[in-house]
């Protein structure tokens, strides 16, 4: 069995919203959800929005990388996820927003949870009943188990069980979604 490195993430699930939601306005925003290419590497790099390398994340084995855009703004990258297929689950190694969607002068609420929501819709689709593990930062265990339903299995790995996986796929994604770009429709 290989051995996994891992990070014990520290987002924030500042609020749960049906896509994105604009801090001063309230406006929501439909977002989606898509596969992070070469292109956006480099535009990554250059603007230097993001505090991790997505391109050596983009390169480790089994491992896929996904940005969220908002409809209106497609080549804003929002945040972004790498999800990892392990044997027999999904694991999510790393999730970020756009520097412009942390702390207090944040723009869009709900980044970090539509990411989540994603990887459990992304664990549905490929057969593992929509169950995503991640570990989580000592200090965000107790915040993890209130917004997202997260169980703490032990030590810092969490698991978002089926049944709250389903509900956050219901908050961001609803019943009807358009599987081709993983966008929210009703």
């Amino acid at each position: 069995m290989a051995k996994h490195e891992y990070i014990a993430l520290d987002f924030e699930i500042d609020k749960l919203t049906n896509s994105i939601e604009n801090t001063l306005t309230g406006e929501s925003f439909p977002t989606k959800v898509l596969p992070l290419v070469r292109g956006d590497l480099t535009k990554i790099k250059k603007e230097n929005k993001f505090g991790f390398d997505w391109s050596k994340e983009s390169k480790k084995p089994n491992t896929s990388v996904y940005k969220l855009t908002t409809n209106i703004e497609p080549s804003i990258i929002q945040g972004l996820l790498s999800i990892e297929t392990r044997q027999g689950y999904i694991y999510m190694p790393l999730i970020e927003s756009a520097k412009f969607n942390k702390g207090k002068n944040k723009i869009y609420l709900g980044v970090p949870g539509n990411l989540v929501a994603f990887a459990s819709k992304f664990a549905r689709e490929k057969g593992f009943d929509g169950s995503v593990s991640f570990h989580a930062k000592t200090q965000l265990i107790e915040h993890y188990k209130k917004t997202l339903g997260a169980t703490h299995l032990f030590g810092q790995t969490m698991i978002i069980y089926p049944q709250d996986g389903q509900k956050l796929i219901d908050q961001y994604f609803g019943t009807e979604i358009n599987t081709d770009t993983n966008t929210k429709t009703s």
